[in-house]
């Protein structure tokens, strides 16, 4: 059963090869989409070759529905983008797979039906096709090689998607098991610092001694450094001290 949230429909239009068709699917089940229309398949439909390669996304396959034109495959979609490289001489707003889908999320959080066209992999949608569609979609692309793969084109609308449906952390810090450590972590490495670098006489000349453990206390405090980190930092400096009294 295809999952309960609301989504567009990804709608595959007459499209050529069964491995590109399962490479879709793949696509959108990596986003968690998983409404699929396919046109009048080239090669037939079922097609093994689309489940080898849906590598486990194959339930999408058993689920799409199959259709005889463009016109039955978006006939209860309110709202139909269309996807394409090229200019088409016809008045349609056109979108970048973000805006697009920042509008597919907002219709559709209003009670509409959205559909996204993906035509066959030698030529792109026909102008029929992009006749039926309220908008295109547009990805900006290098204008000297503008073809893209089908399973690439669904899986670009895809990520948009997710992105607007989903809270995307751009950044998280593992710490593999340790904490962040303390001002008083820091405070201890840099008097066990200062300690062994006065005996090593690393201070010098005397006039300067202040302004460079003031800056040693600077660079502590500004690296992010874990509890791990510090217990390394000790351990380094007591074996080269190890090290120094075994050279006496």
């Amino acid at each position: 059963m295809p999952t309960p949230g609301p989504q567009p429909v990804m709608i595959l239009i007459r499209p050529q090869m069964g491995e590109n068709i399962g490479a879709a699917a793949r696509a959108m089940w990596n986003f968690g989409l998983d409404r699929m229309r396919v046109t009048s398949p080239r090669d037939g439909w079922p097609n093994q070759k689309a489940v080898a390669m849906a590598s486990g996304a194959g339930r999408l396959l058993d689920e799409a529905q199959l259709f005889d034109s463009t016109a039955e495959a978006i006939h209860d979609c309110t709202y139909v983008f269309a996807t394409t490289a090229r200019q088409r001489d016809m008045t349609k707003p056109v979108f970048s797979p973000e805006g697009a889908m920042k509008l597919a999320a907002e219709k559709i959080a209003a009670g509409e039906k959205v559909g996204v066209l993906f035509g066959p992999e030698r030529a792109g949608l026909e102008n029929d096709d992009i006749a039926r569609a309220n908008a295109i979609i547009t990805v900006p692309v290098n204008p000297d090689f503008p073809s893209l793969n089908l399973a690439q084109c669904v899986l670009l609308t895809g990520y948009e998607w997710r992105r607007q449906t989903t809270e995307v952390v751009h950044e998280v810090m593992e710490l593999a098991g340790s904490d962040w450590a303390t001002g008083e972590d820091k405070d201890r490495l840099g008097d066990h610092y200062e300690e062994r670098l006065e005996e090593a006489g690393f201070f010098f000349p005397e006039a300067k001694a202040e302004g460079m453990k003031r800056n040693m206390r600077n660079l502590w405090a500004r690296m992010p450094l874990t509890r791990a980190d510090v217990q390394m930092l000790h351990g380094m400096m007591r074996q080269m001290v190890r090290w120094k009294e075994r050279g006496d």
